[in-house]
Parts: structure tokens; C-alpha cells; sequence
């Protein structure tokens, strides 16, 4: 008899789940990753909940400080134990909004100090250097060859003109190479769309991929500006890392060292080392809140610290 209160709690567990992670997708646009990461976190807190002879609906404030000091005990990262926290809050203000629950036992709960880690940087001239070497490709090479080298180059240049995110890179439709484009249009995340512009080394890097494609045939077989034979019928984001880090040992720089991600810090941190207004990059990058782009202001805080030494008059004395 004792295990049908345990399976009715667990099935409401589920149902307070997923009522949640549906209310995210329609409400919110979350994606597959987004809400699968959700689901794996409040997953975990229900197990232990079930372990403690409780369930989401009943829990109360220890008994979610308790999942956190165990999430402390397993010697999880104070990111990591952040995020599962920002699920629990955000389930428990749904759950209360929408009248599952008459109290908030999430609301006081604090989560672990942790700074915030710098991006990883890379200078103007280590770009270069891997522009460079994607640029340099044989001319008498096969066909398939060139297109693979000018595949590269155009995600590199489009990369760092625009700073999309890897996800939003590899998924371009062809109609976001029209000839002559000055911007490109953008689906990222939530499904919130967002105009970037494109700079001539990008446009012409595409013309040159789509002409290498054209030739091959494949222009006609996809929808996408980066086909591929795989699942997704477009190019990978893990194909295109890996293809990033045999670039940058090409270019004599450390692979670990190079990631599409990186570029995408690259792309804001340049901006605003050259003086682009922070709200201007928070666009650009299709950040919803601008303390996410506040990261990058690290690089002007560098830049003012060499105006003053190179500029004050008393900064040589």
C-alpha cells in the first residue's frame, strides 16, 4: 500500500514538470537543448525529493536547501549548482503564478558565490593569422577540396563579421547569401529574429564558397548555405570546432586555444576595444539582457588604462 502515495507523487512530479517546460516552449520559445537541460535538472531535484518521502508539490524550503547541500556534497561546480538553482526558482515562481502551490519556497533561497570567468580572448592579429591560413587553398586542388577550403573560410569570415552564435552559423539558410547583401537575417534564440550586417571580406568569401558549390551541384539538393549529408542536413557545430582546431595548429596557434565560441567573443570584444557602444554589440550579439554583454567590457577597461599610459602627459615620468 506505502507505494501509491510514492507513485502518485511521482507522477504529479512529472506532471508539474512538464506543465512547466511546456509553459517555457510556448511562452518563452526555449529550444530542445534549453528545455532538455531544464528537465535533466528539476529530474534530479525530484529524485531526491522522492528519497526524502517528498514531492515538488509539498517540498519546503529545507527541504530544498538540503538539495542543495548534497549538490555540494557530490562536488558539483558552484556554475553548475547555480544553474540547477535558477531552475528550481523559476519552477517555483511558475508553480505559484499559476496556483499549483499557495506559497514559494524557492523565493529565499541563496545560491553559491561564484565570479563570473572572463571569455576566452584572442588579438586582432591572431585572427589574422587564421583568416590567413583559411584563405590559402591550392587553386589546382579538386574541386572537392577547394570547396571544403572555401567552405571554411566563409565561416570564418561571417563568424567574426557578425558573431553568431556556432548554433545560428551552421544553420543559414542559402537565402541568407543573397548576392549583394549588406545584411543577413538571423533566427536565434527564442525564435527572435535580428538583422546583422555582413562586411565585404565576408560577402566576398561567400561568393566564393557559393560559386565553388554551384559548381559541384549541391546548391540545388538544400536548403541550407552549409548543406551537409548528415541528420541535420547542414553542417555541425561539432564538425565545424573540429575543422576550427586543425585551422589554428595550420596557423600556428594552440587548438585548445580556438572555438567558434571564442570568435563570437572575439567579434564583441574588437568592437569594443574600437569604441562601439555597448547596446550596439548587446544587438548584435542577440543578447536579451545586457549584463551578459557586460562581460566584454574587461577590453575597454584595458583600452583606457593604455590611453593613460600612452597619453597622459605625466605617464612617462
Amino acid at each position: 500500500m506505502a507505494r501509491a502515495p510514492a507513485a502518485a507523487a511521482r507522477h504529479s512530479d512529472e506532471r508539474l514538470i512538464r506543465l512547466y517546460l511546456d509553459m517555457l516552449a510556448a511562452e518563452r520559445g526555449a529550444g530542445p537543448n534549453t528545455l532538455a537541460a531544464y528537465e535533466c535538472d528539476l529530474q534530479d531535484l525530484a529524485t531526491h525529493l522522492k528519497r526524502a518521502r517528498r514531492s515538488i508539490a509539498a517540498a519546503r524550503t529545507a527541504d530544498l536547501r538540503a538539495y542543495l547541500e548534497e549538490l555540494s556534497r557530490r562536488g558539483l561546480q558552484a556554475a553548475t549548482a547555480a544553474r540547477r538553482l535558477s531552475a528550481i526558482r523559476q519552477l517555483y515562481r511558475f508553480l505559484y503564478a499559476e496556483d499549483h502551490r499557495k506559497d514559494d519556497p524557492a523565493a529565499v533561497l541563496e545560491g553559491p558565490k561564484r565570479q563570473r570567468a572572463l571569455p576566452k580572448f584572442l588579438t586582432i592579429a591572431e585572427v589574422d593569422r587564421l583568416l590567413r591560413a583559411a584563405s590559402q587553398c591550392d587553386p589546382a586542388a579538386p574541386l572537392g577540396v577547394r570547396l571544403r577550403a572555401a567552405r571554411l573560410a566563409c565561416l570564418l569570415e561571417i563568424l567574426y563579421a557578425t558573431g553568431l552564435r556556432v548554433s545560428e552559423l551552421v544553420a543559414l539558410p542559402i537565402a541568407a547569401a543573397r548576392r549583394e547583401a549588406q545584411f543577413i537575417v538571423v533566427r536565434g534564440k527564442g525564435n527572435k529574429e535580428r538583422l546583422v550586417p555582413l562586411n565585404d571580406a565576408a560577402r566576398r568569401a561567400t561568393q566564393d564558397y557559393l560559386a565553388l558549390l554551384a559548381l559541384s551541384g549541391r546548391d540545388a539538393q538544400s536548403k541550407w548555405l552549409f548543406p551537409s549529408f548528415g541528420e541535420t542536413g547542414h553542417l555541425t557545430r561539432q564538425h565545424l570546432a573540429r575543422e576550427l582546431k586543425s585551422l589554428a595548429r595550420a596557423a600556428g596557434l594552440r587548438a585548445e586555444q580556438i572555438s567558434p565560441h571564442v570568435l563570437r567573443h572575439a567579434f564583441a570584444s574588437h568592437l569594443l576595444h574600437n569604441g562601439a557602444d555597448l547596446r550596439v554589440v548587446q544587438t548584435l550579439l542577440g543578447h536579451a539582457d545586457i549584463s551578459t554583454t557586460q562581460i566584454y567590457t574587461h577590453v575597454l577597461e584595458e583600452r583606457l588604462k593604455g590611453m593613460v599610459r600612452d597619453l597622459h602627459p605625466l605617464a612617462h615620468e
